[in-house]
Protein backbone atom coordinates (compact mmCIF):
# COMPACT_ATOMS: atom_id res chain seq x y z
CA UNK A 1 0.00 0.00 0.00
CA UNK A 2 3.07 2.13 0.10
CA UNK A 3 2.17 4.25 -3.08
CA UNK A 4 -1.65 4.66 -2.10
CA UNK A 5 -2.98 7.74 -0.54
CA UNK A 6 -5.09 7.59 2.70
CA UNK A 7 -8.37 9.32 3.20
CA UNK A 8 -9.49 9.19 6.78
CA UNK A 9 -13.44 10.23 7.04
CA UNK A 10 -16.02 9.06 4.72
CA UNK A 11 -18.20 12.04 4.82
CA UNK A 12 -18.92 14.59 2.05
CA UNK A 13 -15.39 15.64 2.37
CA UNK A 14 -14.06 12.11 2.44
CA UNK A 15 -15.99 11.04 -0.75
CA UNK A 16 -14.87 13.90 -2.00
CA UNK A 17 -11.22 12.77 -1.92
CA UNK A 18 -11.84 10.05 -2.72
CA UNK A 19 -13.35 10.63 -5.77
CA UNK A 20 -10.67 13.23 -7.11
CA UNK A 21 -8.21 11.12 -6.55
CA UNK A 22 -10.32 7.99 -8.17
CA UNK A 23 -10.12 10.62 -11.58
CA UNK A 24 -6.72 11.24 -11.67
CA UNK A 25 -5.63 7.30 -11.62
CA UNK A 26 -4.46 7.66 -8.01
CA UNK A 27 -4.42 4.89 -5.95
CA UNK A 28 -5.74 5.57 -2.55
CA UNK A 29 -7.90 3.57 0.44
CA UNK A 30 -10.09 4.99 2.97
CA UNK A 31 -10.69 4.66 6.94
CA UNK A 32 -14.01 5.12 8.36
CA UNK A 33 -15.03 4.51 11.96
CA UNK A 34 -18.87 3.87 10.93
CA UNK A 35 -20.24 0.88 9.40
CA UNK A 36 -20.50 3.11 5.86
CA UNK A 37 -20.31 6.37 4.09
CA UNK A 38 -22.39 8.91 4.63
CA UNK A 39 -20.33 10.97 8.52
CA UNK A 40 -22.01 12.86 10.27
CA UNK A 41 -25.48 12.65 8.02
CA UNK A 42 -25.66 8.74 9.40
CA UNK A 43 -27.34 9.72 12.56
CA UNK A 44 -26.86 6.30 14.04
CA UNK A 45 -22.58 6.43 13.04
CA UNK A 46 -19.97 6.79 16.43
CA UNK A 47 -19.49 10.03 15.97
CA UNK A 48 -22.17 11.91 14.77
CA UNK A 49 -23.71 15.01 15.63
CA UNK A 50 -27.36 15.32 13.87
CA UNK A 51 -30.47 15.19 15.23
CA UNK A 52 -33.62 14.16 13.78
CA UNK A 53 -35.28 17.58 12.76
CA UNK A 54 -32.03 18.68 10.98
CA UNK A 55 -31.99 19.43 7.11
CA UNK A 56 -29.44 21.83 5.12
CA UNK A 57 -29.28 25.25 6.08
CA UNK A 58 -28.09 25.75 2.27
CA UNK A 59 -30.13 25.02 -0.62
CA UNK A 60 -29.51 21.74 -2.49
CA UNK A 61 -28.81 23.40 -5.42
CA UNK A 62 -26.10 25.76 -4.24
CA UNK A 63 -24.95 22.04 -1.60
CA UNK A 64 -24.72 19.28 -3.64
CA UNK A 65 -21.48 18.04 -5.63
CA UNK A 66 -22.05 19.37 -9.06
CA UNK A 67 -21.13 16.49 -11.54
CA UNK A 68 -23.92 14.69 -9.00
CA UNK A 69 -27.05 16.29 -8.64
CA UNK A 70 -29.68 15.55 -6.18
CA UNK A 71 -32.96 14.19 -7.65
CA UNK A 72 -35.68 16.88 -8.84
CA UNK A 73 -38.16 15.22 -6.29
CA UNK A 74 -35.81 16.40 -3.28
CA UNK A 75 -37.17 19.04 -1.50
CA UNK A 76 -35.27 22.34 -1.39
CA UNK A 77 -33.58 21.64 2.36
CA UNK A 78 -33.36 17.88 2.46
CA UNK A 79 -32.88 16.51 6.22
CA UNK A 80 -30.64 14.17 7.17
CA UNK A 81 -32.39 10.81 6.08
CA UNK A 82 -32.77 12.38 2.40
CA UNK A 83 -28.78 13.21 2.57
CA UNK A 84 -27.59 10.09 3.66
CA UNK A 85 -29.39 8.05 0.85
CA UNK A 86 -27.80 11.18 -1.55
CA UNK A 87 -24.30 10.47 -0.24
CA UNK A 88 -24.58 6.55 -0.44
CA UNK A 89 -25.61 6.85 -3.81
CA UNK A 90 -22.89 9.06 -4.83
CA UNK A 91 -20.50 6.56 -3.27
CA UNK A 92 -22.42 3.74 -5.54
CA UNK A 93 -22.41 6.44 -8.50
CA UNK A 94 -18.27 6.25 -8.96
CA UNK A 95 -18.05 2.63 -6.60
CA UNK A 96 -16.28 4.15 -3.68
CA UNK A 97 -17.48 2.23 -1.36
CA UNK A 98 -15.27 -0.16 -1.98
CA UNK A 99 -12.29 1.39 -1.00
CA UNK A 100 -12.95 2.37 2.29
CA UNK A 101 -12.29 -0.10 5.25
CA UNK A 102 -15.51 0.71 7.48
CA UNK A 103 -15.25 0.27 11.02
CA UNK A 104 -12.02 1.53 11.33
CA UNK A 105 -10.50 4.18 13.88
CA UNK A 106 -7.76 6.11 13.13
CA UNK A 107 -5.20 6.42 16.06
CA UNK A 108 -2.12 7.81 14.50
CA UNK A 109 -0.71 9.26 10.99
CA UNK A 110 3.09 10.45 11.66
CA UNK A 111 5.27 11.13 8.70
CA UNK A 112 8.33 8.32 7.98
CA UNK A 113 11.92 9.79 7.50
CA UNK A 114 12.75 9.38 3.82
CA UNK A 115 9.00 9.93 3.22
CA UNK A 116 5.68 8.72 3.45
CA UNK A 117 2.79 7.94 6.26
CA UNK A 118 2.57 5.37 8.59
CA UNK A 119 -1.55 5.00 9.46
CA UNK A 120 -1.96 3.49 12.59
CA UNK A 121 -5.61 2.22 12.41
CA UNK A 122 -7.59 -0.19 14.85
CA UNK A 123 -10.59 -2.68 13.29
CA UNK A 124 -12.52 -5.80 14.83
CA UNK A 125 -9.34 -7.51 13.74
CA UNK A 126 -6.24 -6.13 15.52
CA UNK A 127 -4.62 -2.92 15.36
CA UNK A 128 -2.57 -2.69 11.89
CA UNK A 129 0.13 -0.03 10.63
CA UNK A 130 -0.04 0.96 6.57
CA UNK A 131 2.76 2.35 5.29
CA UNK A 132 0.93 5.32 2.66
CA UNK A 133 2.47 7.96 -0.10
CA UNK A 134 0.38 10.95 2.03
CA UNK A 135 -2.89 11.29 4.07
CA UNK A 136 -5.82 13.25 3.52
CA UNK A 137 -7.45 14.49 6.57
CA UNK A 138 -11.01 14.28 6.16
CA UNK A 139 -13.09 13.47 9.11
CA UNK A 140 -15.06 16.80 9.24
CA UNK A 141 -14.99 19.85 11.69
CA UNK A 142 -18.56 19.07 13.69
CA UNK A 143 -17.64 16.09 16.15
CA UNK A 144 -15.67 17.55 18.97
CA UNK A 145 -17.82 19.38 21.48
CA UNK A 146 -16.96 22.78 22.38
CA UNK A 147 -18.03 22.74 26.40
CA UNK A 148 -17.24 26.22 27.72
CA UNK A 149 -16.41 26.47 31.44
CA UNK A 150 -19.15 28.01 33.69
CA UNK A 151 -19.44 29.14 37.51
CA UNK A 152 -20.95 26.54 40.13
CA UNK A 153 -22.61 23.34 39.54
CA UNK A 154 -25.85 22.47 37.21
CA UNK A 155 -28.10 19.75 39.46
CA UNK A 156 -30.27 19.34 36.55
CA UNK A 157 -29.12 17.99 33.34
CA UNK A 158 -26.70 19.38 31.38
CA UNK A 159 -26.07 18.01 27.82
CA UNK A 160 -24.19 19.19 24.39
CA UNK A 161 -26.45 19.63 21.32
CA UNK A 162 -24.12 17.01 20.16
CA UNK A 163 -25.83 14.32 22.34
CA UNK A 164 -29.28 15.58 21.20
CA UNK A 165 -31.38 13.43 18.81
CA UNK A 166 -34.81 13.96 19.39
CA UNK A 167 -37.47 16.17 20.81
CA UNK A 168 -38.53 13.35 23.32
CA UNK A 169 -35.21 14.78 25.12
CA UNK A 170 -37.14 17.89 26.17
CA UNK A 171 -40.71 16.86 27.06
CA UNK A 172 -42.21 18.35 29.43
CA UNK A 173 -38.84 20.05 30.77
CA UNK A 174 -38.59 23.35 31.76
CA UNK A 175 -35.89 23.75 28.69
CA UNK A 176 -32.24 26.48 28.42
CA UNK A 177 -30.46 26.92 25.68
CA UNK A 178 -27.39 28.28 25.60
CA UNK A 179 -26.52 29.69 22.23
CA UNK A 180 -28.62 30.49 19.05
CA UNK A 181 -26.62 29.25 16.56
CA UNK A 182 -28.63 27.12 13.85
CA UNK A 183 -28.40 23.76 16.19
CA UNK A 184 -29.61 26.39 18.96
CA UNK A 185 -32.30 27.58 17.04
CA UNK A 186 -33.40 24.46 15.60
CA UNK A 187 -33.46 22.88 18.91
CA UNK A 188 -35.59 25.85 20.35
CA UNK A 189 -38.07 25.41 17.63
CA UNK A 190 -37.98 21.56 18.60
CA UNK A 191 -38.71 22.81 21.99
CA UNK A 192 -41.58 24.44 21.87
CA UNK A 193 -43.78 22.05 20.70
CA UNK A 194 -42.27 19.37 23.62
CA UNK A 195 -41.28 20.91 26.63
CA UNK A 196 -43.15 22.62 29.13
CA UNK A 197 -40.68 25.77 28.81
CA UNK A 198 -38.44 26.79 26.71
CA UNK A 199 -35.66 30.17 27.01
CA UNK A 200 -32.26 30.90 25.07
CA UNK A 201 -29.31 32.27 26.32
CA UNK A 202 -27.44 34.59 24.11
CA UNK A 203 -24.13 36.81 24.38
CA UNK A 204 -24.53 38.71 21.56
CA UNK A 205 -26.99 39.70 18.24
CA UNK A 206 -27.73 37.84 15.09
CA UNK A 207 -28.58 38.41 11.63
CA UNK A 208 -31.29 35.64 10.58
CA UNK A 209 -32.21 34.46 7.30
CA UNK A 210 -35.38 33.02 6.31
CA UNK A 211 -35.17 29.72 4.10
CA UNK A 212 -37.30 31.56 1.46
CA UNK A 213 -37.62 35.19 -0.54
CA UNK A 214 -40.03 35.79 -2.79
CA UNK A 215 -41.04 32.04 -2.78
CA UNK A 216 -37.72 30.42 -3.92
CA UNK A 217 -34.73 29.41 -1.35
CA UNK A 218 -32.88 32.31 -0.25
CA UNK A 219 -29.40 31.26 -1.45
CA UNK A 220 -30.28 30.98 -5.48
CA UNK A 221 -31.05 34.68 -5.95
CA UNK A 222 -27.73 36.12 -6.26
CA UNK A 223 -26.06 33.49 -8.37
CA UNK A 224 -24.33 35.74 -10.76
CA UNK A 225 -20.86 37.71 -10.54
CA UNK A 226 -20.75 38.64 -6.82
CA UNK A 227 -21.28 42.20 -5.37
CA UNK A 228 -18.77 43.92 -3.76
CA UNK A 229 -19.47 43.29 0.55
CA UNK A 230 -20.49 46.84 1.33
CA UNK A 231 -23.17 47.04 -1.79
CA UNK A 232 -24.04 42.90 -0.81
CA UNK A 233 -24.35 43.99 2.82
CA UNK A 234 -26.68 47.08 1.82
CA UNK A 235 -29.08 45.52 -0.36
CA UNK A 236 -29.33 41.96 1.60
CA UNK A 237 -29.52 43.75 4.92
CA UNK A 238 -32.34 46.52 3.92
CA UNK A 239 -34.17 43.42 2.42
CA UNK A 240 -33.62 40.87 5.47
CA UNK A 241 -35.21 43.46 7.29
CA UNK A 242 -38.20 43.30 5.30
CA UNK A 243 -38.67 39.86 5.64
CA UNK A 244 -37.26 39.35 9.47
CA UNK A 245 -38.09 42.93 11.07
CA UNK A 246 -35.76 43.52 13.15
CA UNK A 247 -35.01 40.64 15.81
CA UNK A 248 -34.30 43.31 19.17
CA UNK A 249 -37.90 43.18 18.75
CA UNK A 250 -38.03 40.09 20.09
CA UNK A 251 -35.52 40.24 22.94
CA UNK A 252 -32.38 39.20 21.20
CA UNK A 253 -29.22 42.04 21.44
CA UNK A 254 -28.07 44.27 18.50
CA UNK A 255 -25.23 42.77 16.39
CA UNK A 256 -22.07 43.74 17.45
CA UNK A 257 -21.41 43.02 13.13
CA UNK A 258 -23.04 43.64 9.81
CA UNK A 259 -24.77 41.21 7.95
CA UNK A 260 -22.03 38.38 6.78
CA UNK A 261 -19.12 39.17 9.02
CA UNK A 262 -20.31 36.21 11.55
CA UNK A 263 -22.54 33.15 10.06
CA UNK A 264 -25.98 34.22 9.86
CA UNK A 265 -29.04 32.28 11.40
CA UNK A 266 -31.33 30.23 8.66
CA UNK A 267 -33.99 29.80 10.64
CA UNK A 268 -36.68 32.63 10.81
CA UNK A 269 -39.24 29.94 12.80
CA UNK A 270 -37.41 31.20 15.79
CA UNK A 271 -38.58 34.81 15.46
CA UNK A 272 -41.81 33.18 14.97
CA UNK A 273 -42.30 31.59 18.10
CA UNK A 274 -40.76 34.71 20.07
CA UNK A 275 -43.83 36.39 18.54
CA UNK A 276 -46.09 34.20 19.68
CA UNK A 277 -44.39 33.87 23.07
CA UNK A 278 -43.80 30.25 23.07
CA UNK A 279 -40.05 30.77 24.21
CA UNK A 280 -38.16 33.93 25.34
CA UNK A 281 -34.47 35.12 25.27
CA UNK A 282 -32.26 35.46 28.08
CA UNK A 283 -28.80 37.02 28.46
CA UNK A 284 -25.33 35.02 28.87
CA UNK A 285 -25.07 33.18 31.54
CA UNK A 286 -23.24 34.36 34.97
CA UNK A 287 -23.28 30.80 36.82
CA UNK A 288 -25.36 28.04 37.92
CA UNK A 289 -26.67 27.28 41.50
CA UNK A 290 -28.33 24.11 41.90
CA UNK A 291 -31.05 23.93 39.74
CA UNK A 292 -31.00 27.51 38.90
CA UNK A 293 -29.07 29.13 36.06
CA UNK A 294 -28.02 33.12 36.89
CA UNK A 295 -27.63 35.79 34.20
CA UNK A 296 -25.12 38.45 33.31
CA UNK A 297 -27.83 40.89 34.05
CA UNK A 298 -28.75 39.47 37.75
CA UNK A 299 -31.84 37.41 37.22
CA UNK A 300 -32.51 33.80 37.64
CA UNK A 301 -34.72 31.16 36.37
CA UNK A 302 -35.24 27.11 37.27
CA UNK A 303 -34.40 24.78 34.79
CA UNK A 304 -34.49 20.73 34.33
CA UNK A 305 -32.07 20.60 31.27
CA UNK A 306 -29.78 22.63 29.64
CA UNK A 307 -28.83 22.31 26.54
CA UNK A 308 -25.20 23.76 25.24
CA UNK A 309 -25.29 25.06 21.72
CA UNK A 310 -21.91 26.09 21.69
CA UNK A 311 -20.34 24.66 19.00
CA UNK A 312 -17.79 22.40 18.20
CA UNK A 313 -14.17 22.27 18.08
CA UNK A 314 -11.55 21.55 15.24
CA UNK A 315 -10.32 17.77 15.51
CA UNK A 316 -7.43 16.05 14.29
CA UNK A 317 -6.25 13.76 17.34
CA UNK A 318 -4.17 11.76 15.53
CA UNK A 319 -1.52 13.90 13.96
CA UNK A 320 0.88 15.72 15.86
CA UNK A 321 -0.63 19.29 16.12
CA UNK A 322 2.89 21.24 15.12
CA UNK A 323 2.33 19.21 11.54
CA UNK A 324 -0.60 21.32 11.22
CA UNK A 325 1.26 24.81 11.80
CA UNK A 326 -1.85 24.92 15.02
CA UNK A 327 -1.50 28.88 16.14
CA UNK A 328 -4.71 29.18 18.35
CA UNK A 329 -8.20 27.74 17.47
CA UNK A 330 -7.01 26.20 14.01
CA UNK A 331 -3.90 25.06 11.95
CA UNK A 332 -2.43 27.99 9.70
CA UNK A 333 -2.72 25.93 6.24
CA UNK A 334 -2.55 27.02 2.73
CA UNK A 335 -5.90 27.85 1.11
CA UNK A 336 -6.29 26.04 4.54
CA UNK A 337 -5.77 22.37 2.95
CA UNK A 338 -1.57 22.51 2.72
CA UNK A 339 1.27 22.42 5.60
CA UNK A 340 4.38 23.33 4.80
CA UNK A 341 5.31 21.48 8.04
CA UNK A 342 4.08 18.50 6.68
CA UNK A 343 4.89 17.24 3.00
CA UNK A 344 1.84 14.48 2.39
CA UNK A 345 -0.70 15.73 4.43
CA UNK A 346 -3.59 17.64 3.19
CA UNK A 347 -6.66 18.77 5.34
CA UNK A 348 -10.15 18.82 3.34
CA UNK A 349 -13.20 20.25 4.80
CA UNK A 350 -11.32 23.34 7.25
CA UNK A 351 -13.87 25.43 5.78
CA UNK A 352 -16.83 27.59 6.98
CA UNK A 353 -18.33 30.06 4.51
CA UNK A 354 -22.08 30.51 3.77
CA UNK A 355 -22.98 29.11 1.10
CA UNK A 356 -19.73 27.14 -0.03
CA UNK A 357 -21.88 23.49 -0.19
CA UNK A 358 -19.76 20.17 -1.06
CA UNK A 359 -19.05 21.69 -4.22
CA UNK A 360 -16.26 23.92 -2.28
CA UNK A 361 -14.60 20.59 -0.77
CA UNK A 362 -14.91 19.12 -4.11
CA UNK A 363 -13.01 21.81 -5.54
CA UNK A 364 -10.34 21.11 -2.67
CA UNK A 365 -10.19 17.82 -3.30
CA UNK A 366 -9.44 18.22 -7.33
CA UNK A 367 -6.57 21.08 -6.28
CA UNK A 368 -5.23 18.14 -4.03
CA UNK A 369 -5.38 15.49 -6.74
CA UNK A 370 -3.94 17.99 -9.08
CA UNK A 371 -0.83 18.88 -7.15
CA UNK A 372 -0.28 14.82 -6.80
CA UNK A 373 -0.21 14.03 -9.91
CA UNK A 374 1.45 17.57 -11.17
CA UNK A 375 5.04 17.21 -12.43
CA UNK A 376 7.92 17.94 -10.05
CA UNK A 377 8.36 21.84 -11.15
CA UNK A 378 4.69 22.55 -10.99
CA UNK A 379 4.58 20.84 -7.23
CA UNK A 380 8.15 22.61 -6.32
CA UNK A 381 6.13 25.86 -7.43
CA UNK A 382 3.56 25.62 -5.74
CA UNK A 383 5.07 24.30 -2.77
CA UNK A 384 7.13 28.05 -2.99
CA UNK A 385 4.34 29.72 -3.10
CA UNK A 386 2.42 27.82 -0.14
CA UNK A 387 5.26 28.84 2.39
CA UNK A 388 4.49 32.44 0.97
CA UNK A 389 2.26 34.57 2.63
CA UNK A 390 -1.75 33.88 2.96
CA UNK A 391 -3.85 35.19 0.60
CA UNK A 392 -6.68 37.37 1.81
CA UNK A 393 -9.95 35.25 1.38
CA UNK A 394 -11.69 37.51 3.40
CA UNK A 395 -13.87 39.05 0.33
CA UNK A 396 -13.67 42.45 1.67
CA UNK A 397 -15.57 41.10 4.84
CA UNK A 398 -14.53 41.89 8.48
CA UNK A 399 -15.09 38.46 10.13
CA UNK A 400 -15.56 38.85 13.81
CA UNK A 401 -12.49 37.62 15.66
CA UNK A 402 -14.36 34.61 17.37
CA UNK A 403 -12.41 31.13 17.66
CA UNK A 404 -15.77 29.56 14.93
CA UNK A 405 -14.55 32.08 12.84
CA UNK A 406 -10.81 31.13 12.55
CA UNK A 407 -11.57 29.01 9.49
CA UNK A 408 -14.02 31.25 7.89
CA UNK A 409 -13.73 32.15 4.62
CA UNK A 410 -15.77 34.34 1.81
CA UNK A 411 -17.05 31.46 -0.72
CA UNK A 412 -16.13 33.78 -3.85
CA UNK A 413 -12.82 34.52 -2.41
CA UNK A 414 -12.27 31.01 -1.81
CA UNK A 415 -12.87 28.97 -4.83
CA UNK A 416 -11.61 31.72 -6.74
CA UNK A 417 -8.16 30.55 -5.54
CA UNK A 418 -8.57 27.57 -4.75
CA UNK A 419 -9.78 26.94 -8.78
CA UNK A 420 -6.84 29.30 -9.96
CA UNK A 421 -4.61 27.52 -8.02
CA UNK A 422 -5.90 23.85 -9.85
CA UNK A 423 -5.39 25.59 -13.26
CA UNK A 424 -2.16 26.86 -12.27
CA UNK A 425 -0.72 23.09 -11.47
CA UNK A 426 -2.05 22.27 -14.85
CA UNK A 427 -0.75 24.52 -16.62
CA UNK A 428 -3.74 26.92 -17.80
CA UNK A 429 -2.93 30.47 -17.81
Amino acid sequence: MTETYAVIGAGPSGLAAARALQRQGLPWAGYELADDVGGLWDIDGPRSTVYESAHLISSKTTTQFAEYPMPDAAPDYPGHRELLRYFRAYAAEYGLRDGFTFGAEVGKAEPVPGGGWDVTVTTAEGTATHRHAGVILANGTLSEPNIPDFKGEFSGELIHTSAYKRASQLAGKRVLIVGAGNSGCDIAVDAVHHAAAVDISVRRGYHFVPKYLFGRPADTLNQGKPLPAPIKQFIDGRILKLFTGDPVRFGFPRPDHRIYESHPIVNSLILHHLGHGDLSVKPDIAGFDGSAVEFRDGSRAEYDLVVLATGYRLHYPFVDPALLRWTSAAPDLYLNVFSDAAPGLFVLGMIEASGIGWQGRAEQAELVATYLAAPPDKRAAFDAKARGPRPDLSGGYKYLGLDRMAYYVNKDAYRSAVRAATAELKGHP
